[in-house]
């Protein structure tokens, strides 16, 4: 039996990522939401928790605050969450 010995060396070595060529014009990240868009996001989550706070309010079960008031609240700081994400951020 005669050995053969391979015609090209095997590469062992991990695979490397081509060399881009760096661009001198770059342009600064552009994020999805603005800074409105985040200041009213807060806004909404502060509003949805106040909203609990009120339903968790006293010992009387049926008081106003809890039954009318304080789903009202929560459901307002939905909408508000809702219009801060579909608000378009203003061009800077």
């Amino acid at each position: 039996m005669a050995q053969t010995k391979p015609t090209a060396p095997v590469k062992t070595s991990a695979y490397s990522k081509p060399q881009q060529p760096k661009e001198s014009n770059t342009t600064p990240i552009q994020f999805v939401f603005g800074k409105s868009n985040y200041r009213l996001l807060i806004i909404s989550i502060a509003v949805v928790i106040l909203g609990f706070v009120l339903m968790s309010g006293t010992t009387d079960i049926y008081s106003n605050t809890k039954i009318v008031v304080a789903p009202v609240v929560v459901l307002a700081g939905f909408a508000l969450g809702f219009v801060a994400i579909l608000k378009k951020p203003s061009a800077e």
